[in-house]
């Protein structure tokens, strides 16, 4: 990573000063001391003079030059290329202008900023060895000219490390904003659905208690009238308008199971099969039609202790009951029907079984006009990795079953 991309790549935090400040020391300390080898040369002039000054300024041009190429650039060789480049230009220059030494300083800072400690730390060493060897040449090994570099590379390593781990508390941080950012909006989206599913409830309830509840009392009414009505045309016209309000109600009960959530207005998987039982009752008994009030018993048993299960899974198992029940009332012309709601320690079984006219098991899927309903239930019984078993015989009944794993815990 490049000097100009300190502290780039974060998005914009309370630390992003730091490192722009960092970023810009570093471009200045390195520019300053340049160009003090520069005018040094040239307030005291001498043969290498040129070779000093354009040695200086390619410095400058490589140092420039390779960090915007690592920048666009970052291929794996772009950063050791630069580095090696850097290190034996300044070693050169070193050479000639004792000054230059002095530029040894910000590029420990490079070093330890642009390749990774394990290679950066070496650097950092052999720098310090390549300045006292070339210190040397200029005022012999001395204490000062020794312990100069070494302090400097301890003081370069250890602000190095600190950059590091500024560095990645700044990423930390960021990923928990981003983290706290998203529950935030998930939250918002939660709420947003549950008021949702609160307003569909409302509406199913207010469907029910009026509409549904109007065209019931409206068939019961009819089917009345029809008893005492004995003119052929009026007892049509009194048929039509039951069919028409049975086919009515019909529809109307199944936009309140559109509706209407997992839960319904009893709040657990029980209490919903128990009022869906009661409700098919109430819908053949409000039918009219002759030789049908009352045919049908539907009785609701649960075994073992019932836990909260996904809303996913209520809604998949009431779902099976209701469609299974509706084809019970309107194909089987049972006397009886049963459904038994088993909770277990790893799974949950939905069980349906009427003693109705049955039919050929192999053949309905393909022959029956109304096997969609079957064919919707097991779809969704495999979507949520379900096993479907069902069991039928002409006159014998018809026994669906349908198992879903809990892996032994609520939800």
């Amino acid at each position: 990573m490049p000097p100009a991309s300190i502290g780039e790549g974060l998005p914009h935090s309370a630390l992003t000063p730091v490192f722009s400040g960092l970023r810009i020391g570093l471009h200045v300390l390195i520019a300053a001391l340049t160009a003090l080898v520069v005018v040094r040369a040239l307030l005291d002039p001498a043969a290498d003079t040129p070779v000093v000054v354009g040695l200086a300024l390619l410095f400058l041009l490589s140092y420039a030059g390779g960090s915007r190429l690592a920048r666009l650039r970052p291929w794996r060789w772009v950063v050791p290329a630069w580095m090696t480049v850097l290190v034996l230009e300044w070693l050169v220059l070193t050479l000639l202008a004792p000054d230059a030494a002095f530029i040894v300083f910000p590029l420990f800072f490079l070093q330890l900023h642009v390749l990774p400690l394990r290679a950066g730390i070496p650097l950092v060493l052999v720098s310090v060895l390549l300045t006292i060897w070339a210190m040397s040449f200029h005022v012999g090994l001395s204490l000062g000219a020794t312990l100069g570099p070494i302090v400097g590379a301890g003081v370069a390593v250890a602000v190095g490390l600190g950059y590091r781990a500024l560095l990645r508390e700044a990423a930390e941080r960021q990923n928990l904003i981003d983290d706290l950012l998203a529950t935030r909006a998930q939250l918002a989206a939660t709420a947003r659905d549950a008021g949702t599913l609160a307003e569909r409830e409302r509406l199913a309830r207010e469907i029910h208690d009026t509409v549904a509840q109007g065209l019931s009392s409206i068939q019961l009414l009819l089917h009345a009238a029809e008893n005492r009505v004995t003119d052929p045309d009026a007892l049509d016209h009194l048929r039509l308008a039951r069919d028409t309000a049975a086919a009515n109600l019909q529809e109307t009960r199944r936009f309140i199971r559109e509706l209407t959530p997992p839960a319904l207005d009893t709040q657990t998987l029980p209490g919903a099969l128990s009022r869906l039982a009661a409700g098919m009752e109430r819908t053949l008994a409000g039918s009219g039609q002759p030789g049908v009030a009352h045919s049908t018993r539907v009785s609701v048993h649960v075994t073992g202790d019932p836990v909260p299960l996904p809303m996913a899974l209520e809604t998949t198992l009431l779902r099976i009951a209701q469609g299974s029940l509706a084809n019970v009332v309107q194909h089987a012309g049972a006397g009886r029907a049963e459904v038994t709601l088993s909770y277990m320690t790893d799974e949950v079984a939905l069980d349906i079984v009427d003693d109705g006219s049955g039919f050929v098991v192999t053949d309905a899927a393909s022959q029956s006009p109304d096997s969609f309903g079957l064919v919707a239930i097991r779809q969704r019984v495999e979507q949520l990795g379900g096993s479907f078993v069902l069991e039928s015989a002409p006159g014998q009944g018809t026994a669906l079953a349908v198992t879903f794993p809990t892996g032994g815990t609520a939800s």
